[in-house]
């Protein structure tokens, strides 16, 4: 196999064989095409894209790089939920214990940060001593136990995905529709699931910031889904501002274990338990909606969420103490207080924006191999529709690094612009399934 003459192929618009593909992941996952040549062809799809046969092939290559788990053994319905990035978006981490508790089983394989996006495996890693590296026996081990589970993929477990998935991040090829679905569907498909919600992001802080791009990118997941057999729930949600006010990765676990204990902040409250429907749903755990969010509600009060997810903590290596002292999670020392210019309502709080400050922090990666600083962050006292007067803190920014907090205030101050009214965009664009 040439890899040259496939990236000229994809490059020229052209299309790449079934047993080309097979071939292609394989030998990128065994170690013999080179990071500069994948980043090539990963270009060339950005541009060119993957017709529906040639898509078909690439998931089915990264799904069978490795091993595939057999859940068959877990007796409860498994559901998972995956995000396509978001800025603030620590829903998962609330939702998980929530749906267990409710008796559907979360065997969530999750991922770390892209471009300006967080990840799942990031917050989880602030928690101290937490493991996200499982080998198939014990994420099973610890689903069975909890009723979830939460961790990245082993090194043995859709391990193409895992090497694409930082290539993507490092090489500015992570806004294409079918190497996200072949991520998303690749992990999902490998976890043996009963179903899958989808929480689809649309607005500038999402890879595909357009509604119609999102709704594309939906219907293909949706229909990889059904060739599977996997029924499959999508909502299409806003990202055109950050979900609740903390990102980064300590602060968002910290707003998680508020949520649960019933003192999140509105818009992740709402995002939780509006993915949790679903998820009951999908689990045939309710028969209605009505019945989900009820059932929801009433394990979010009892405390019993909070419960599950402090025995996962501990299972996984975690300072289970975190769930009732959160600052026991890191914490850079210094703050800065950024403030509002002008009297007025905020009109736009600009998710991008905001992440990529994040990332200037180091509460991201700039290059495939940055170390993530847990600690640092940015808190948001003004959103969309809030009302400020001159002076009022817009925003504080937990850093550690002088040079990087003069970087993130270079580009923080503009993610905000005040005008003479506004109100909040909706939380739930859409709702589509198979």
């Amino acid at each position: 196999m040439q890899v040259v003459e496939l990236i000229e192929r994809k490059r020229d618009g052209g299309r790449l064989a079934d047993e080309e593909i097979h071939q292609l992941i394989d030998a990128y996952t065994a170690g013999s095409v080179p990071d500069y040549q994948m980043s090539a062809l990963l270009m060339a799809i950005v541009f060119r894209g993957l017709d529906e046969s040639e898509l078909a092939a690439w998931t089915e290559a990264m799904l069978h790089s490795g091993e595939v788990l057999d859940l068959s053994a877990i007796k409860l319905p498994k559901v998972d939920k995956h995000s396509t990035g978001g800025v603030g978006d620590k829903i998962s981490l609330p939702l998980a214990p929530l749906v267990a508790a409710c008796g559907v089983a979360v065997p969530m394989m999750s991922g770390r940060g892209l471009g300006h996006t967080g990840g799942t495996l990031d917050k989880l890693e602030s928690i101290p001593g937490f493991t996200v590296d499982l080998s198939p026996e014990r994420f099973a081990a610890i689903l069975d136990r909890h009723g979830m589970v939460m961790a990245g993929q082993s090194a043995t477990l859709v391990p193409a995905d895992r090497l694409l998935y930082a290539l993507r991040d490092a090489s500015g090829t992570v806004a294409a529709v079918p190497l996200i679905t072949s991520s998303i569907m690749s992990k999902k498909l490998a976890e043996d699931l009963d179903g899958l919600v989808l929480d689809v992001k649309v607005g500038s802080g999402a890879f595909l910031p357009d509604v119609e791009r999102a709704r594309t990118l939906a219907e293909t997941m949706l229909a990889v889904g059904a060739a599977h057999g996997t029924p499959v729930t999508a909502l299409l949600t806003d990202m055109s501002q950050p979900l609740g006010a903390e990102v980064g990765n300590a602060g968002e676990v910290a707003e998680s274990l508020a949520v649960l204990r019933g003192e999140g902040p509105a818009d992740v409250t709402e995002l939780t338990i509006r993915l949790g429907v679903e998820m009951l749903l999908l689990g045939g755990v309710a028969a209605d909606a009505a019945e989900a969010e009820g059932r929801l509600w009433a394990v979010l009060e009892s405390g019993r969420a909070l419960d599950i997810l402090t025995a996962v903590i501990a299972d996984q290596g975690g300072d289970p103490g975190v769930v009732d002292d959160p600052s026991r999670l890191p914490s850079a020392p210094g703050r800065h207080v950024l403030v509002a210019p002008a009297d007025g309502v905020v009109s736009t709080c600009d998710a991008r924006t905001i992440g990529v400050a994040a990332v200037r922090l180091g509460a991201g990666r700039a290059v495939k191999d940055d170390d993530v600083d847990h600690g640092v962050g940015v808190t948001l006292h003004a959103k969309v529709g809030d009302r400020v007067v001159a002076g009022d803190p817009l925003a504080t920014v937990a850093w550690r690094d002088e040079r990087r907090l003069h970087s993130c205030l270079e580009l923080l101050p503009t993610a905000w612009s005040l005008g003479p009214g506004a109100q909040p965009p909706p939380l739930i664009h859409e709702r589509m399934t198979t």
